[in-house]
């Protein structure tokens, strides 16, 4: 049998003005989420009730949005949030622009470019891949939630896939949905579920 190191339950932070209006960006102090963000966030609260499942640790990723989700979170489980350097995708130039817009300027080849003064998608996936690493090996036998943005757990679902970057975007993650994805001893994950969405 496989023998788990760590179970990550991945939450998207809650709808923002820019997620709503198909707008990216890397700025980690806006926007803030809204009240439909905050809904969202506590269908994921009255989600985890439901299953009752008791949670070791919460981190979350720096942002303001991330922040204020966790602490959502972090109230039902009555645990404190710890903070990790797991920003979002330095998107240069792109930030602050819609998807729209970058793919009508650039098409398909969007997917592996990298905006200029940005960084490049190995990189992001390679710096997501480091952080988790090492989240699972403090965390042996854990089981951890941890709040980020949508394009970090997109780069966490296609390392534990062995995703191409064009195959990682067809991974779709959304905004006040979770991701659960079970390290294993020898390096091996599996992705238990992907952008749920409780109702």
């Amino acid at each position: 049998m496989f023998k788990r190191k760590c179970k990550i339950t991945f939450i998207t932070h809650g709808a923002t003005v820019h997620s709503m209006d198909g707008i990216i960006s890397d700025s980690e102090k806006f926007p803030k989420i809204t009240d439909i963000g905050e809904e969202e966030i506590e269908k994921v609260c009255e989600y985890l009730t439901k299953r009752g499942v008791q949670y070791d640790k919460i981190y979350t990723s720096s942002s303001t949005r991330c922040i204020q989700s966790a602490q959502i979170v972090a109230k039902l489980f009555k645990k404190r949030t710890t903070i990790i350097e797991l920003p979002a995708r330095k998107l240069g130039e792109w930030s602050g622009q819609s998807v729209e817009d970058i793919y009508k300027e650039y098409g398909n080849k969007a997917i592996t470019m990298t905006p200029k003064g940005g960084e490049s998608l190995k990189a992001f996936n390679k710096r997501v891949g480091e952080v988790i690493n090492k989240l699972v090996e403090e965390n042996h036998g854990n089981r951890i939630i941890v709040v980020t943005t949508p394009d970090v757990v997109q780069a966490a679902v296609a390392l534990a896939l062995n995703l191409t970057p064009e195959n990682q975007f067809k991974t779709l993650i959304k905004t006040g949905s979770l991701t659960q994805i079970s390290y294993f001893v020898d390096n091996w994950s599996s992705v238990i579920y992907s952008d749920y969405m409780p109702l």
